[in-house]
């Protein structure tokens, strides 16, 4: 067993999905598949059941997360050491971002990195993803993660991931009959969206836009919990990024996917003018973000 093979164990484990864990472990879905599966034979029994719409942990795989966990944890616990020792970073970082963005976990990153300098001085905001942009344009942020591929113009950003969009509904809601739900029948529906600032709210607005259907936005929230309680609760349907289907207040809703190839991707993205920096606490954390490469 290596720390390699921990860390997808633990992906898989979270995300109970090879696609979505794949993106957050940054590797290829086949690439977690064969490792996944060399770890099992390694261990002689299997970790994972896996079917069609879901995978879940077998009792093996339960009794070795705590200790995957574990391991990780103490690994990244001694890398962070070794760099504070060596070098005594100060300054203020301001860091933003968009709440669930699911491709990324910002408090994990935030907690490692004050484990590694914690002289510096960190202010974090929570915003949408539209406010977001404006923040770093004005110089008001450092580092942002965002949800949106709109008004970026030339600001330097990488592309962390990428997932679809999926509907939610009520399970007695007539949408919830169906196997997959084209655009057309979205038409004229009652929705829980979210404010106009955030990401996936401009996802839905375009795509109702450019097909001429016309929606009913019911509810406006600014929380996802929030949402998915209001869509139980029967006051519209929502289109949301497939992560958000998978939070446990969603397990009693109707889960469906877009069926059209052509619907938009929830994309992810981490923004920052400190890219060709050398020295800013903003460059130290974005190399904690390796895959992330900047355009």
């Amino acid at each position: 067993m290596d720390l390699r093979q921990m860390e997808y164990l633990v992906a898989l484990a979270d995300e109970r999905h090879f696609t979505r864990a794949a993106v957050v472990a940054g590797i290829s879905q086949s690439g977690l598949s064969a490792a996944i599966r060399s770890l099992e034979s390694e261990l002689g029994t299997s970790l994972f059941t896996r079917t069609t719409r879901k995978v879940e942990p077998t009792e093996a795989g339960y009794a070795l997360l705590p200790y995957a966990r574990s391991m990780l944890e103490q690994a990244a616990g001694a890398r962070d050491a070794v760099v504070r020792a060596g070098a005594a970073l100060s300054g203020r970082l301001r860091i933003g971002a968009e709440q669930c963005l699911g491709m990324v976990d910002v408090n994990g990153l935030l907690e490692r990195f004050h484990r590694r300098h914690p002289l510096v001085e960190t202010h974090f905001a929570q915003a949408g993803s539209l406010d977001l942009v404006a923040m770093i344009r004005s110089g008001s942020l450092d580092v942002a993660f965002v949800a949106t591929e709109k008004h970026l113009g030339s600001l330097r950003h990488a592309t962390i991931g990428q997932e679809p969009l999926v509907v939610v509904a009520p399970p007695d809601h007539p949408l919830a009959g169906l196997t997959d739900i084209p655009w057309e029948a979205l038409q004229d529906q009652d929705f829980v969206d979210f404010g106009t600032s955030w990401g996936v709210r401009t996802l839905n607005d375009d795509a109702f836009s450019s097909r001429g259907l016309h929606r009913r936005v019911r509810c406006t929230v600014n929380d996802v919990h929030t949402l998915l309680d209001l869509v139980g609760r029967g006051l519209g349907i929502a289109v949301v990024p497939q992560h958000v289907a998978s939070k446990p207040r969603a397990e009693t809703l109707a889960i469906r996917p877009l069926a059209q190839a052509d619907s938009p991707r929830w994309t992810v993205s981490v923004l920052s003018s400190a890219w060709d920096q050398t020295e800013s606490p903003a460059t130290y954390l974005l190399d904690l973000l390796p895959a992330a490469q900047p355009v």
